[in-house]
């Protein structure tokens, strides 16, 4: 009988803490969840993204002017492209003072050309030029509109025009153009001031195929070009040039000017890392591709990466950068340098006793998205 009592004090002992723990945690449930303390959220967004293109006017003959903002006083800030979160359908323009990125935009005016300016966020006015190297300063305005586009040119002291072009490090092209939405002639006002339209960098669409000769540059890294030429043993150095064929702009032949001849250049059949690509002279005399610099050095230009009917052509500097290879048209349009191969083969064909790996072609640049 004992033993029964003290199971059944036992059990009741146990069924009581049972009924206490039950009611512990309702009561701990009952309180509201916005007492419950919450892990802190980080409410500040991510700094976007930020790639820097340069900002540039094309010379007819194939040279940059470096285009900057200017304070009142003359000193002299850097304009450049900028593109966020690898957006590349439009790219926005901003002169870059002191720790700011201030808006360039073409602002409201009665004169003939619309003045293009960077506004601080004062309303300081920053005058946006076009540099030549013996230190002229060309105004750089808009100067026709077609829809809700507004060219823009940077201005000769003769009254020539040249583009405004937005050039990334990988040496791609973007036209700067002005961008009017409202039908208001005020687009908006910054800072204070009247702005006409906005000012971005868009890719290219349209190219004038009446310039039938164009330049092959190499691109360097800091927005300044090479030239591409073609030399014989002796060192004398000869044009290369992309050649436009009854306005087709597709697929444009690179050709060497030597001695009054236009002599093809291919890439070669080769065991080398890279690919050579050489001009060839018709009796089978091989002329080397260099990409020059300003003091004087002579760059390879190879082909560097074989991917299907496609080859990357680089000019390799003596660190083993590589300058992407391209044709600028008069206008400052411009197309991608590549090798192009048709068959499987590795000697695509043999030119005046010369194994040709492949074909070299200025074509129409690709973006991707």
């Amino acid at each position: 009988m004992k033993t029964n009592i003290t199971f059944f004090t036992s059990y009741q002992s146990l069924f009581l803490m049972a009924i206490f723990c039950i009611l512990l945690s309702i009561l701990s449930c009952s309180k509201h969840a916005d007492n419950v303390p919450q892990e802190p959220v980080d409410t500040v967004k991510a700094a976007p993204e930020e790639t820097i293109w340069h900002v540039k006017a094309f010379l007819p003959e194939g040279k940059l002017l470096d285009v900057k903002a200017l304070d009142k006083e003359g000193k002299i800030y850097d304009v450049k492209a900028i593109q966020r979160d690898g957006n590349l359908h439009m790219l926005d323009i901003k002169a870059l003072v002191g720790d700011k990125q201030l808006p360039v935009k073409m602002l409201v005016s009665d004169d003939k050309y619309t003045p293009v300016k960077a506004i601080g966020e004062d309303g300081t006015i920053y005058d946006i030029k076009a540099l030549t190297p013996d230190g002229d300063k060309l105004d750089v305005k808009g100067i026709n509109r077609t829809g809700n586009i507004i060219q823009i040119k940077a201005i000769s002291k003769t009254g020539e025009f040249y583009g405004i072009k937005a050039l990334s490090k990988q040496g791609q092209l973007y036209d700067v153009k002005g961008i009017k939405v409202s039908p208001d002639r005020i687009e908006t006002k910054v800072s204070g001031v009247d702005v006409y339209a906005h000012i971005k960098a868009l890719p290219q669409i349209g190219e004038d195929s009446s310039d039938t000769i164009w330049h092959v540059k190499a691109i360097h890294p800091d927005g300044k070009i090479l030239d591409v030429k073609a030399l014989d043993k002796d060192g004398k150095i000869y044009d290369v040039k992309a050649i436009v064929t009854d306005g087709e702009l597709h697929l444009m032949d690179i050709k060497a000017f030597i001695n009054g001849k236009t002599l093809p250049v291919k890439m070669l059949v080769s065991e080398d890392k890279y690919l050579p690509v050489k001009a060839i002279g018709d009796d089978g005399t091989i002329y080397d591709i260099k990409a020059l610099t300003a003091d004087g050095e002579k760059l390879d230009v190879k082909g560097i990466n074989p991917s299907g009917s496609i080859i990357q052509i680089k000019a390799i500097a003596k660190d083993g950068s590589f300058y992407g290879v391209k044709a600028i048209s008069p206008h400052g349009n411009l197309h991608d340098v590549k090798g192009v191969k048709f068959t499987d083969e590795q000697t695509e064909m043999t030119l005046n006793g010369v194994k040709v790996y492949a074909h070299i072609k200025a074509l129409p640049v690709v973006i991707d998205n």
